[in-house]
C-alpha cells in the first residue's frame, strides 16, 4: 500500500514537474537560436523575414540524436549517407540571396535532413523539395509533417531533372555542388526569378553561384562566394 501510494505522489510529481522541464528545455533552445541568429547578422544577413524563421526553427529537431548539443554551433553536422546539415550561416546566407517571401513557389535540390526546407516553409513559402536517397526522403517528409510543414513537399528524385509537374517556380535553391548548372532547373525558373546554386568539383574549388532569369533569352551568373558542399549525385539511392 505504501509502495502504491509513493508512485501515485512521484507519478503526481512528475505531472506537475513535466512542463517546467520542457519550459526550460524549450528556454535553452531559444537562447541557443537568438545566439545563433545574432552570429548570423553579425556576418551580414540583414533580412528580417529570414532572420525570424532561423530563430523560429527548431534546428536541434533537424540533426542526428548524438549531434543535438551542437546543432546550433555555426559549422555543417553529418546526417547519415556521406549527407550534412549546412552551416547557419550558409543557410541563411542563401535565403536572403533568393529574396524568399512568404507566397512564393520554390524548388529545393537536396532534402537532406529538411532544414532548409523549413525555414523557407517558416517564411510563407510553398516548398518543393526533391532528395536522392529514398532514406533522408521518407525521415524528412516524416519530421516537417510532425513539426506542422504542411506547405513543404517532398519528392524521392534526382534533382538534375527538377520538378516538371510543378513548374515554373519562383526560385530554385540547390544544396549540394554541381559540375555544372544544370539546363532542367534554369528552364523551370520563371522569368523574374533567381536560383542559388554551388559549383565547382568537391575536390576543388567550388562557388557559390546566383542565377538570374531575366527572360528565356536573358538568363546571368554572378559569383558570390567560395564554399564547400557535398557533391550532387545523379541516379536514385
Amino acid at each position: 500500500m505504501r509502495a502504491r501510494r509513493i508512485g501515485a505522489l512521484a507519478f503526481a510529481l512528475m505531472l506537475t514537474l513535466g512542463p517546467q522541464v520542457a519550459a526550460q528545455e524549450r528556454d535553452a533552445y531559444e537562447r541557443e537560436r537568438e545566439e545563433m541568429v545574432r552570429l548570423i547578422e553579425a556576418y551580414g544577413v540583414r533580412d528580417s523575414a529570414t532572420r525570424a524563421a532561423m530563430r523560429a526553427v527548431p534546428r536541434h529537431e533537424f540533426v542526428p540524436r548524438e549531434s543535438v548539443g551542437r546543432a546550433y554551433g555555426d559549422y555543417p553536422l553529418p546526417i547519415g549517407y556521406g549527407q550534412t546539415i549546412s552551416q547557419p550561416y550558409i543557410v541563411a546566407f542563401m535565403t536572403e540571396i533568393l529574396e524568399a517571401t512568404s507566397g512564393m513557389k520554390i524548388l529545393e535540390v537536396g532534402t537532406g535532413s529538411g532544414y532548409q526546407a523549413a525555414v523557407l516553409g517558416e517564411i510563407g513559402c510553398e516548398v518543393f523539395t526533391v532528395e536522392i536517397f529514398e532514406a533522408l526522403a521518407t525521415s524528412a517528409r516524416q519530421r516537417l509533417e510532425r513539426l506542422g510543414y504542411g506547405n513543404v513537399t517532398v519528392r524521392h528524385a534526382d534533382g538534375h531533372y527538377g520538378w516538371v509537374e510543378e513548374a515554373p517556380f519562383d526560385a530554385v535553391i540547390v544544396t549540394a555542388a554541381a559540375g555544372h548548372i544544370p539546363p532542367a532547373l534554369v528552364e523551370q525558373l520563371r522569368p523574374g526569378g533567381r536560383m542559388v546554386i554551388p559549383v565547382g568539383s568537391v575536390y576543388g574549388v567550388q562557388n557559390l553561384i546566383l542565377v538570374e532569369k531575366h527572360s528565356e533569352e536573358d538568363v546571368r551568373t554572378r559569383n558570390l562566394l567560395p564554399v564547400r558542399f557535398v557533391p550532387m549525385l545523379q541516379g536514385l539511392r
